[in-house]
């Protein structure tokens, strides 16, 4: 089998990392910090916001009511933020993505996640007020520093994206998480949880519905080995293993991450649309699907050996991820890839131009979000 075909421990080649650098002027500042928001408690990115002096969007679903995020952010010193209602069943603008197709959902056990909508909405909001530079950062993430924010706004001035890692607690998938407790090599690659976006890069991807879509949203940077790490930004930690469930939902967007990725590390020097050739071809993932299968057993077997039997919700996670796996077929992956690519050209038609510039009542009105507190 060619090692591009097998699961790859470290993406860490296709990264450009700039943490150590120390940051030059930016020729503007962030115009916001975007939060998709579904747990309550959102009281340090809003500091974050109100010490940065950018202002704060957040989208607002589940456990996050915009009520009480907008008492928080009348209680914080400085704060100002636009607080959204984004409802269930929500359509963004006339995008109708066929990577959420039925069989997709199926191969992914049903997930069920507003995440990639709600940063959707954020590029859209971006755009239609003429904003430049937005910072996405997740609920449950901390520790983003000034240095950080000037690297961002720095580094955005010639590159349409740049992350940060979730490293002090890794963020990885529930079988990534299991391979670094059997001692196997595994690292952490930057992701949607702490991204800068120049929203008026011509080009601006969307994020698919399905797990991984922030590597998705990124792929044609790391393909091309040209997208910017920041450094690096602390995610509360939590049991990956308490549901095993869990690792069933991401199965399919791991499997698919994975399987791409490979072919960025294991091929350089090809352009996006020669990976995404390989990529739309069932013998690509029926190669990479039995080394998954392999790579998961190895896992089980691992620990098994290693923890004497013991560690069951790990065992657990990783009988349901591989249930999972073997319900998903060659074709569905390939399949995938082909409609993602349909799906990018749909979203760069239906997405405002750079250049548009609406205020933030017609922006809402724009959006069809009627449920919004204002930022002043």
């Amino acid at each position: 089998m060619s090692a591009s075909l097998k699961h790859v421990a470290s993406h860490a080649s296709l990264l450009r990392d700039v943490s150590a650098v120390s940051p030059e002027p930016s020729t503007a500042h962030l115009d916001a910090i975007v939060v998709p928001a579904s747990r309550p408690n959102l009281q340090r990115l809003i500091k974050l916001s109100a010490v940065l002096s950018v202002p704060l969007v957040v989208l607002c679903s589940r456990r996050a009511r915009i009520q009480k995020v907008a008492e928080q952010v009348k209680a914080t010193p400085d704060a100002r933020a636009l607080v959204v209602d984004v409802p269930d069943r929500y359509q963004l603008l006339e995008f109708r993505p066929r990577t959420s197709a039925k069989a997709f959902r199926t191969a992914s056990a049903g997930r069920s996640s507003d995440l990639s909508m709600k940063r959707n909405i954020g590029l859209v909001l971006a755009r239609l007020q003429g904003w430049e530079k937005i910072l996405f950062v997740d609920d449950d993430i901390d520790q983003i520093s000034l240095g950080d924010v000037a690297r961002f706004s720095n580094l955005l001035d010639r590159h349409p994206v740049a992350a940060m890692a979730s490293t002090h607690f890794p963020d990885n998938s529930v079988v990534c998480h299991a391979r670094r407790l059997a001692g196997f090599g595994q690292d952490v690659f930057v992701g949607g949880a702490a991204l800068g976006v120049n929203t008026q890069h011509t080009a601006v991807s969307f994020f698919p519905d399905i797990y991984n879509e922030d590597w998705f949203f990124f792929a044609q940077h790391a393909a091309e080995r040209s997208l910017p790490k920041i450094g690096e930004v602390r995610q509360d930690e939590y049991d990956p293993f308490a549901d095993p469930e869990r690792a069933a939902c991401q199965e399919f967007g791991d499997l698919l991450g994975e399987g791409l990725y490979a072919l960025f590390s294991g091929r350089p020097g090809l352009d996006l649309k020669d990976q995404l050739d390989v990529a739309t071809s069932d013998d690509h993932w029926r190669l990479f699907i039995e080394d998954r299968r392999a790579m998961i057993q190895a896992t089980s077997e691992r620990l098994s050996a290693r923890r004497g039997g013991g560690w069951s919700s790990v065992q657990a996670s990783l009988l349901r991820a591989g249930e999972q796996l073997a319900s998903i077929s060659p074709k569905v992956c390939a399949e995938f890839i082909q409609q993602w690519r349909i799906d990018d050209e749909s979203w760069q038609r239906i997405i405002p131009r750079p250049d548009t510039a609406l205020s933030e009542a017609e922006a809402m009105d724009a959006l069809h979000l009627t449920d919004w507190i204002p930022r002043d």
